[in-house]
């Protein structure tokens, strides 16, 4: 037991502070030179009044849509100018008021709930069309249409994905009763609309973790047992690690051997997970096969080992160690065990949460600063140390979006008498965003969902 209060402490410690807010943007960056972008108002086509709105609905969340990237692009909007635009975009005008990119679109009558819209795309610096599409867009899928031809045309101007079609997972103790603490399993869209509860098991949540395909939600959860001691049976908790299926909502047994099985993350293959467990005395790292339950150890010391997470090419684990006294970050190769293990975090009195960028060149990481809880960004050879934020109340589980751009994490702060933690989104220089929940409990451990492939 004595290890299960340990990555209890490990766990639970960095969500019982909480500091005022002095100020939002904690980090100052030189202003970069970002391209000018235009979504014109839509042409309507023998358009009902219902699917009128549906247009300027749909019109709304793309410009929103928009908005997250603000770092690469400065959104104009000209509703006024852009009379005939879908089919005569007057490029030459665009240009001669620095407009780099314009979209246009013309939305047509479908049924009574769907709407016809083709978009388009023009680069006006070469002058070329560089998307042409037509979407359905249904009143009932609203959103996911519109977030799927925002990242159509994100694609078409970049040549990258976006986070438009990504979820996030958090939990939330909103459904707390009294002194019986719960912490249950959401989903919600990139920008924090359409929350749906996955969970409902009135207990304790911990550490969720997205399969590469999106098809799962690995996470541990506190949970009661029987057990004989002296003759007797006595009831004891115990940190087991589950499976959701996303699609069913299965949920599965993974490992429920005595002791820790928490903080596991998927391989980038997803037939594998690495997960700390501490039934052999002390808490390690293994890894252990999906298919048939071998695991393998990866840690083997005699302090605490907890918390991986694998670069995407799998050449590189980080974890967080008690071997330095208290809680640092360390990285090694997670092929074979204890191989070429080095330090890289020395700021702070402890830090927490690693967790790697999609290209595995960097580490976003919690660390305890200046008597809280701030967020900084580091490069896998343990250089490059940044801070991402300061005077924005108590941030903690950040983790990177899947391109990149985009870090989600939570953040708590006292409102009066209440402290509140919500979801929090920044640009990956440091730049807040904006708040995804609020009025829902305390949140923790967020984690995005990957680009469909």
């Amino acid at each position: 037991m004595k290890i299960l209060f340990i990555l209890l402490i490990f766990i639970l410690q960095f969500h019982v502070h909480a500091q005022n807010v002095v100020a939002e943007i904690a980090v100052g960056q030189a202003e970069l030179d970002k391209d000018k972008f235009v979504l014109d108002d839509f042409e309507a086509k023998n358009l009902s009044s219902t699917q009128k709105i549906i247009a300027a609905e749909l019109t709304d969340i793309l410009r929103n849509d928009f908005i997250f990237y603000k770092h690469k692009f400065n959104s104009v909007e000209y509703s006024d100018k852009g009379k005939a635009s879908f089919s005569n975009p007057q490029l030459e005008k665009w240009a001669t008021e620095g407009i780099t990119y314009f979209i246009t679109s013309e939305i047509s009558s479908g049924t009574s709930d769907v709407i016809e819209a083709k978009y388009k795309a023009w680069s006006v610096l070469t002058k070329k069309e560089i998307l042409n599409q037509t979407f359905k867009v249904k009143h009932s899928s609203l959103r996911s249409n519109a977030h799927q031809i925002a990242d159509a045309i994100y694609r078409s101007i970049t040549g990258k994905s976006s986070i438009f079609n990504s979820k996030i997972v958090f939990l939330s103790d909103r459904t707390t009763k009294g002194r019986n603490i719960e912490k249950e399993l959401y989903i919600m869209d990139f920008d924090g609309r359409r929350v749906e509860k996955l969970t409902d098991f009135n207990s304790v949540i911990l550490s969720p973790s997205v399969a590469p395909d999106n098809s799962r939600v690995m996470f541990s959860l506190i949970a009661a047992k029987k057990q004989m001691i002296g003759g007797r049976s006595h009831m004891i908790k115990n940190i087991d690690l589950k499976s959701l299926d996303l699609r069913t909502r299965k949920v599965t047994s993974l490992s429920s051997k005595p002791g820790i099985n928490s903080g596991a993350i998927f391989s980038a293959s997803g037939n594998e997970i690495f997960l700390t467990l501490s039934f052999s005395g002390n808490a390690d790292i293994y890894e252990m096969s999906l298919a048939n339950g071998k695991m393998r150890k990866v840690t083997s010391h005699y302090s605490d080992d907890v918390d991986p997470s694998v670069s995407a090419d799998g050449s590189m684990m980080t974890f967080l160690s008690s071997r330095p006294g208290r809680a640092h970050i360390y990285t090694m190769d997670p092929s074979s065990a204890e191989k070429d293990i080095k330090r890289i975090s020395f700021v702070g009195q402890f830090n927490a949460t690693p967790r790697f960028s999609p290209d595995g060149k960097e580490i976003v990481f919690t660390s305890w600063v200046d008597q809280g809880f701030d967020l900084y960004r580091i490069d896998s050879a343990g250089n490059n140390l940044s801070r991402l934020t300061k005077d924005f109340g108590s941030n903690e589980e950040p983790a990177f979006s899947p391109d990149g751009e985009f870090i989600v994490f939570t953040s708590k702060r006292v409102n009066g008498a209440r402290a509140v933690q919500d979801v929090q989104i920044m640009s990956r220089e440091g730049e807040i965003l904006g708040q995804l929940t609020q009025d829902f409990g305390r949140c923790y451990s967020p984690q995005w969902t990957n680009l469909p492939k």
